[in-house]
């Protein structure tokens, strides 16, 4: 039996539940105290996972703790990743990894300096959907990408969420920050870096009525904008035009789509890990399906609805996978993927986008980073039960 981590929880919120459930897919880290602002929180998820309840002080005090997993809200992941890192704990947060550049290259500083470990979701690109089309690319099964599309667009986040208001908050709010971190990272991990962005932006309802939960019904203010669109350009000279929203009921668009000089791609959805890529390499050409469902972090493992209501009742979802790989390299003393690099500039996307929209005109990307290498299914199965 290698290493296991000891990891305390700080954030005892709607997302705790899935990463307790990855205590049943990898090896090498187990979450054994909790703590939240709200100690009710916090006893109750004590309660029900059979671990000890502390205050946050005394969590990020704690000498057997050795990971910091902070689940925190987006305007809180940046004061409590200081404070694991300052405290001489490795920490892996929640996407994004904070909500200001300066806030992002703080806490890369405070982790180079302590020479401490820092992760960040998502790490849904680890997952077959993700890695089974990086190895299309990277063997040029169609050719150099030239451009190509993304969309995220839904009612909001209000309709699965209970406590929806910091999706709507003015800082941290809006569908860029909410659900931009895994269209963004999926690019980044298939097509490198982004060097430019250009958008505009829509800010539709004011109001918003929480549909789930102990306050359904409940109408909470929107002080962000709910819409945004543009174009990322690449290092690499693709073009990706986007749309991020929360104001569409329905659409019949793919998640990613990218085409290249040989043919065409499918990503599939960037917010989960498994479904099938699809390729057409000809004009009116039959798609070929690319299936994912016998890859290690591609197989079917959901098979009932989970408390959180925005998961499909039959998928691959192995969130964890990150902190695992993190822990793994840790031990090792080797770069995880789900870096702190990575997840910057990933980050100055974000607050590019927004700044661009808003100020309408092309923001220059000024960080960058390396392309993570692909995941194979021998490093996997390292960390996997």
């Amino acid at each position: 039996m290698g290493k296991v981590f000891k990891v305390g929880l700080i954030g005892c919120g709607h997302i705790a539940e899935t990463y307790f459930r990855a205590h049943k897919y990898f090896n090498n880290f187990k979450i054994i105290k909790c703590a939240d602002i709200n100690h009710l929180a916090a006893k109750k998820c004590a309660l029900i996972y059979k671990i000890q309840a502390l205050s946050v002080k005394d969590l990020l005090k704690d000498k057997e703790i050795e990971i910091i997993l902070n689940l925190t809200v987006p305007k809180s992941h940046y004061e409590v990743s200081k404070k694991a890192l300052l405290h001489n704990k490795h920490v892996y947060t929640e996407k994004p990894m904070a909500i200001s550049i300066e806030h992002g290259k703080k806490l890369l500083r405070i982790a180079k300096k302590k020479k401490l470990y820092i992760g960040n979701a998502p790490d849904t690109f680890l997952g077959g959907g993700n890695q089974k089309s990086k190895e299309l690319l990277e063997n040029n099964f169609i050719g150099k990408i030239n451009l190509g599309n993304i969309i995220f667009a839904y009612p909001g986040v209000q309709s699965y969420h209970p406590n929806p208001e910091p999706w709507f908050a003015k800082k941290e709010g809006g569908p860029v920050i909410d659900m931009g971190p895994y269209y963004l990272t999926a690019l980044v991990n298939l097509l490198g870096p982004a060097k430019q962005v250009w958008g505009s932006l829509m800010w539709n309802k004011k109001k918003r009525i929480i549909g789930i939960g102990p306050r359904k019904g409940k109408s909470i203010k929107v002080l962000s904008p709910t819409t945004y669109l543009g174009t990322i350009f690449f290092k690499n000279k693709t073009i990706i035009r986007f749309t991020l929203s929360f104001d569409v009921i329905a659409h019949h668009r793919n998640h990613i789509e990218l085409y290249g000089e040989k043919g065409s791609i499918l990503v599939p959805d960037p917010n989960m890990f498994g479904g099938s890529v699809f390729t057409c390499k000809r004009l009116g050409g039959v798609w070929k399906e690319h299936k994912t469902n016998k890859m290690p972090l591609g197989k079917i493992n959901i098979r009932e609805k989970s408390l959180r209501a925005n998961e499909a009742p039959i998928n691959a979802n192995y969130r964890g996978v990150g902190l695992a790989e993190m822990a793994y390299c840790i031990k090792n003393n080797i770069k995880h993927r789900c870096n702190g690099e990575l997840s910057f500039h990933v980050l100055d996307i974000i607050q590019s986008i927004m700044k661009a929209a808003k100020k309408r005109r092309r923001i220059n990307i000024k960080s960058t980073c390396k392309i993570p290498k692909r995941f194979t299914s021998l490093e996997i199965k390292k960390i996997l039960k």
